[in-house]
């Protein structure tokens, strides 16, 4: 009986890896897609993956600071591992089973962008199987720079605030590529949960948690002692952050217009952009 239930549940599992979407479109800078999101009222809209989102930051426009602060952050090994740290994973694994819950995810930045994409947010071994086969495809179909491009344009930084050009703009009225490396540290600080690390709420829970990637960055001489100094001494500006939030909050922004999907299309269709003229 028990090898028959595990012949079943391996057979399943064959079958939604084998179902899986293909990543290698992804390769191209071009494309663009249409995901789902929720607002912190949990409600579904669809949201655009790519150029034709425009607040999408292609990445030479990402400040060096804000990918430093975010390898630091999420995933020290981004650089040498393929798509998943196994490493990692073990130590998750133990701390969910000391706590006999689901605690730690051992997630890379490319497995974020996996299941950001393409999966949806529960905590089941399914799902995780998946997240990790994607991630291992991606890895090998994608440049570490636009794994890097979709995460920090896609993950979310606050309430309805998904990707680095909105929280730019949201939280400091300025581009990705104005941000100080403070503020880089800062909308890194948050990446855990933002609703966890909310500056409106949890201002000083964010700060702390900014200090301790500053620290990283600098004792990995990501930045220099003078960046880091003066990072330190940096209070972030957040003018009118308390009315905006509770503005977001009463009111969730307009769900994006997808782009418009070609015969036999469908939500989440990856299409190519128009070339530029």
């Amino acid at each position: 009986m028990l090898a028959f239930v595990a012949l079943v549940l391996a057979a399943w599992i064959g079958v939604s890896i084998l179902t899986l979407p293909s990543v290698a479109p992804l390769a191209n800078p071009g494309v663009s897609m249409t995901i789902t999101v929720k607002d912190w009222h949990r409600k579904d809209h669809p949201f655009v993956v790519g150029p034709k989102n425009p607040r999408w930051t292609p990445y030479g426009a990402l400040p060096a600071a804000l990918k430093k602060a975010v390898v630091a952050s999420e995933d020290a090994h981004f650089y040498s591992h393929e798509g998943v740290d196994y490493e990692a994973i073990q130590e998750a694994i133990k701390t969910d089973l000391r706590k006999g819950k689901f605690v730690r995810g051992g997630s890379t930045i490319t497995q974020q962008v996996a299941k950001n994409l393409f999966l949806t947010r529960e905590k089941t071994l399914i799902r995780k199987v998946k997240e990790l086969v994607l991630a291992r495809r991606m890895d090998d179909a994608l440049s570490k720079s636009r794994i890097l491009e979709l995460y920090l344009n896609v993950v979310e930084f606050g309430p309805m605030v998904y990707g680095i050009g909105h929280a730019a703009h949201y939280y400091f009225g300025k581009p990705p590529s104005a941000l100080t490396v403070r503020e880089c540290a800062f909308l890194a600080s948050m990446l855990p949960g933002p609703k966890v690390y909310n500056p409106y709420r949890k201002m000083g829970r964010v700060m702390k948690r900014s200090d301790r990637i500053l620290r990283r960055m600098v004792s990995a001489r990501m930045i220099s002692r003078e960046e880091y100094d003066a990072a330190m001494t940096e209070v972030p500006n957040l003018t009118g952050l308390e009315r905006k939030v509770e503005k977001t909050l009463e009111t969730p922004p307009p769900a994006e217009k997808p782009p418009e999907e070609t015969p036999g299309g469908g939500p989440g269709e990856i299409e190519p952009s128009p070339p530029v003229r």
